[in-house]
């Protein structure tokens, strides 16, 4: 029985060959959503080596955090940009767990990073998250939470306003489109804690300062911010 399965699993990954997430070209036995390749060749950042990394210095004398973090450069036209795409538009959720468990690697070797006790991503709003079921910056943090023995936070911070698309606004027309975006439900739960805020992708930072300002009205509140890429 286990053998017919085995040729079964053989003639349909014939018909139906498992892309990797990055480069598009099937994967081989023993590989999984990313080919070995891209695993040690994607354009990794280290910033979890480098305290005053290009994250960080995003958010110097606008908002108070501990640390900051991307997992990848993000080029446009490149293998980035394809994981995002696959993770945000065509449904793989475990490219999301994946990435976190990765990163979550890295930041464990940080002294900062092992002190999150809650870990948030950046909400998506009702009618988004409706349209696609789920928030790809959640399962980012769900495979976060498995290396740093953390809790996601899903339903605390929320998204009360839809806005418009970021795209092509200027980094003051961003900040102006993300004012009033986002309520804390819960503060007592995070009174004195260390969150972890995450998003898919980092640009001007607007919408992970906004959200920053809502948590640091909680009394003793730590932050810091984690992100899949950081576009250049």
């Amino acid at each position: 029985m286990n053998l017919q399965r085995s040729y079964l699993a053989d003639f349909v990954s014939l018909l139906f060959p498992e892309l990797c997430a990055a480069c598009r070209e099937s994967l081989v036995a023993n590989e999984h959503l990313l080919c070995t390749d891209c695993r040690f060749n994607l354009p990794y950042t280290n910033f979890h080596l480098q305290p005053d990394n290009i994250v960080a210095r995003q958010f110097w004398g606008k908002i108070n955090i501990e640390a900051a973090f991307a997992l990848f450069y993000f080029n446009k036209g490149g293998k980035i940009q394809n994981i995002l795409h696959q993770l945000k538009y065509n449904g793989q959720q475990k490219v999301g767990n994946l990435l976190g468990n990765i990163a979550g690697g890295q930041l464990a070797k940080n002294e900062i990073f092992n002190t999150v006790d809650f870990i948030i991503p950046v909400p998506l709003h009702k009618k988004r998250f409706r349209e696609r079921g789920y928030n790809q910056s959640t399962r980012f943090a769900e495979g976060l939470a498995d290396k740093l023995n953390a809790a996601v936070e899903e339903d605390n911070l929320v998204r009360v306003k839809s806005t418009e698309t970021q795209t092509h606004k200027s980094r003051f027309a961003r900040f102006e489109n993300m004012q009033e975006v986002f309520v804390i439900i819960n503060p007592e739960k995070l009174k004195g804690k260390h969150v972890l805020l995450v998003d898919d992708v980092i640009t001007t930072g607007s919408t992970l300062e906004a959200c920053g300002e809502q948590l640091l009205k909680v009394e003793g509140l730590k932050l810091s911010i984690a992100t899949i890429a950081y576009a250049e």
